[in-house]
């Protein structure tokens, strides 16, 4: 009895809090990147959340009952408790070999004798939010429609970002100077097909995800979910950083930041954050938040004062998450959250500011399912990153950040995501719990000029101390595996897996150019390059273009907005020449290496709903080679081949013959080839239900040897 009057006592604090939530923040603002603000609640909105409490209140014992005995059906089809995925993003199988026999990951090497360990098969192309949108959904990139980070608007040759669309809102209402808008910006999510987790809800089995990449904008489905890569910043870019310098000769910044240069007076500095355009306004502005900085010189501290609210900062020193908020008027707030670095007090004074992480606990854009989840893991464990990307590999590629602090920053929020998976181990001890981790990428792909000793990079200069930083990341990662197994439920499945693998990238080609040196792209009169996204292309006779990190389009009559080759067989003909000449294409400037082994036609690739939005051809790059940087921006000019000097120095963005992932699992599998499709009908089949048909992969646990998986398999 007792018992019962304490959930009715905590089913009315519940609806209390939800109750003055909402009334405690009547003009929080919703802004959606570049798509104004909306508010989030108005009299309305409280007076029927209240309701829909009340209600939720009141139907509790009967929603209690169905869903206990709709478990219990579900449960008794199911031949495991609980499956735990843990995606270590980018851990490469020749590394994870080497380290197990020396013996350096004992996690690992006991899940391997225990289970399994194979190569992952990857996606065409081998990039993270085409592969992780195959791990949900069991299918190819032509049913899920990713194919890259970035996709081409046809319309004008610009590229888009491929996971989500956002709109402005459609209807305003004038007031002064003020446009206010009537309904909320368009968040659309372009990923499509549906994600094993959502089946698995329809069956009463719960999930738990974590920063899964492309699942920004979350859905709606009976589980908790917090985004992962793809979520914008508050800005509504995929992260963009500021540099304050009061060094007269400013440091340049090619992508991925702004610089504020700085005056000090006094030892004292006023500027100020820039935040995201005010769309609140009838003449658009930015948001700027005012910044006081006091420097002690002496004691290399800066006193920062951000419009009121004041801590103090010790020189080469992350800051913690600091709370900030911009105000565009009409008594609406937007949060954020932000970290602060300051590289050097004196004689010139700069700091890095990271990008404006959307404040998990009073999130402006929804980060998370339900959308109260964010706040209650903010409150629960402190706040943490809530940015796709959020360790900040521009900074240290544009030498922003050092290598030492940049490994600090990934390691902070590596841990966030630590936390937030143990968490839910604890509170989900039957269903899904799965959490992707960015630090095996991020890391790699900044340090991986260590393992060659050739490679251009090292011109940079070589760390000592950083030689060792991929052994070492190996190494905490299998300490991660073995804090896992520790916190398994009894009867569980765990998969460790990555979504491809890693190779050097030392020389960079651009496509562009050498459509440009081969008479398949033009520019305009009198122009001999091209500014960046095609500034000067001449579109009305140009056959071909890159964009992105591994497509090529066709400028196709009736599809592009100026597309010159029509359709049908001149189409077919200028792809036929494109794969004989780009197909074992080499690098007269090293050796006559062979810089791409084979163009994917989009023909050959498995088919979908969607294969009209794939690229006509993806860039099978051999080892050591990707696109050039300058490809990839959309500039045009005479070098086809470069060496790569930055420290962003390993890469995947190849044939995807030559990156495979790994996979680990505590159950043997049925196969010697695991592809990434597999993954989602595995875990709809361990929990005893039957994958829908339009998924391409296969259980890799044969629970029952039905004639339809025989089937499924011999096609395969």
């Amino acid at each position: 009895m007792s018992t019962m009057k304490t959930k009715i006592k905590i089913f009315f604090i519940t609806l209390l809090f939800i109750y003055f939530f909402a009334l405690a923040s009547p003009l929080e603002a919703y802004v959606g990147p570049g798509a104004g603000f909306a508010f989030l609640s108005s009299f309305l909105v409280l007076f029927l959340t209240f309701i829909l409490a009340v209600f939720s209140f009141l139907s509790w014992p009967f929603r209690l009952l169905l869903k206990l005995i709709r478990r219990q059906k579900t449960y008794k089809k199911s031949h495991i408790n609980q499956m735990v995925i843990v995606g270590l993003d980018g851990m490469e199988p020749t590394l994870v070999e080497k380290f197990l026999a020396e013996g350096k990951l004992p996690n690992l090497a006991r899940l391997k004798k225990e289970g399994t360990y194979a190569h992952l098969k990857t996606t065409t192309p081998a990039i993270s939010p085409v592969a992780w949108s195959s791990f949900m959904t069991g299918s190819h990139p032509c049913k899920h429609n990713i194919f890259d980070f970035l996709s081409r608007n046809p319309k004008n040759y610009l590229p888009e970002l491929s996971s989500a669309w956002i709109g402005n809102p459609k209807k305003f209402l004038p007031l002064g100077k003020y446009k206010i808008p009537l309904s909320k910006p368009v968040i659309k999510g372009m990923r499509k097909s549906i994600p094993f987790w959502k089946f698995l809800g329809e069956a009463g089995i719960f999930s738990t995800i974590l920063r899964i990449p492309v699942t920004f904008p979350p859905e709606k489905f009976k589980g908790h979910l917090i985004s992962g890569m793809c979520a914008p910043d508050l800005k509504g870019s995929q992260g963009t950083f500021t540099f304050y310098t009061s060094e007269k000769e400013k440091a340049k910044i090619d992508e991925g930041g702004v610089i504020i240069p700085l005056t000090i007076s006094d030892n004292k500095i006023e500027t100020y954050i820039s935040g995201p355009e005010n769309s609140l306004l009838k003449k658009e502005e930015e948001l700027k938040l005012p910044l006081k900085i006091t420097l002690d010189i002496n004691n290399k501290t800066a006193n920062i004062n951000i419009s009121g609210k004041k801590f103090i900062l010790k020189e080469k020193t992350l800051s913690n998450w600091v709370k900030i908020t911009f105000r565009p008027g009409l008594g609406i707030k937007v949060r954020a959250i932000c970290r602060f670095y300051i590289s050097e007090i004196s004689p010139n004074f700069k700091m890095y500011l990271s990008p404006l992480n959307i404040d998990p606990e009073k999130p402006a854009l929804p980060i998370s399912h339900p959308f109260i989840y964010s706040v209650y893991i903010a409150k629960l464990l402190g706040s943490f990153t809530t940015l796709g990307e959020a360790d900040d590999t521009w900074a240290l590629n544009e030498g922003i950040l050092d290598e030492d602090t940049f490994i600090k920053l990934a390691y902070d929020n590596h841990k966030e995501s630590e936390d937030m998976l143990f968490n839910a181990m604890d509170k989900t001890k039957k269903g899904v719990v799965a959490c992707w981790f960015q630090v095996t990428d991020s890391i790699q792909h900044m340090f991986f000029r260590y393992l060659d000793k050739k490679h251009p990079a090292l011109k940079l200069g070589r760390n000592k101390k950083s030689a060792k930083t991929i052994e070492e990341l190996y190494m905490n990662m299998d300490k991660l595996v073995g804090k896992v197994r520790d916190k398994l439920s009894k009867n569980s499945c765990l998969v460790i897996m990555s979504d491809h693998g890693f190779k050097q990238f030392r020389r960079g080609v651009n496509l562009n150019s050498w459509f440009y040196r081969n008479g398949y792209l033009s520019l305009k009169d009198g122009k001999i390059e091209s500014g960046e996204w095609f500034k000067d292309v001449d579109w009305t006779s140009t056959k071909a273009y890159g964009l992105g990190l591994g497509g090529i389009y066709i400028n196709q009559k009736g599809r592009e907005s100026q597309g010159i080759v029509s359709p049908g067989e001149e189409t077919r003909a200028l792809k036929t020449e494109l794969k004989q000449m780009l197909s074992g294409l080499m690098d007269d400037g090293n050796n006559n290496a062979v810089a791409i082994n084979y163009l994917y036609d989009r023909d050959e690739i498995p088919p979908g709903p969607y294969k009209e939005n794939c690229p006509d051809f993806i860039v099978g790059y051999n080892e050591g080679y990707r696109v050039s940087w300058d490809s990839v921006s959309g500039k045009v000019n005479s070098t086809i081949f470069e060496d790569n000097i930055k420290a962003w120095s390993g890469d995947h963005c190849i044939d995807p013959k030559l990156v495979p992932g790994i996979f680990f699992c505590n159950h043997p599998i049925n196969t010697k080839s695991p592809s990434i499709v597999d993954i989602a009908p595995t875990a709809m089949e361990l929990f005893g239900l039957k994958a829908p048909d339009h998924m391409d992969g296969q259980s890799l646990l044969r629970l029952e040897n039905s004639p339809e998986k025989k089937q499924k398999s011999n096609k395969r």
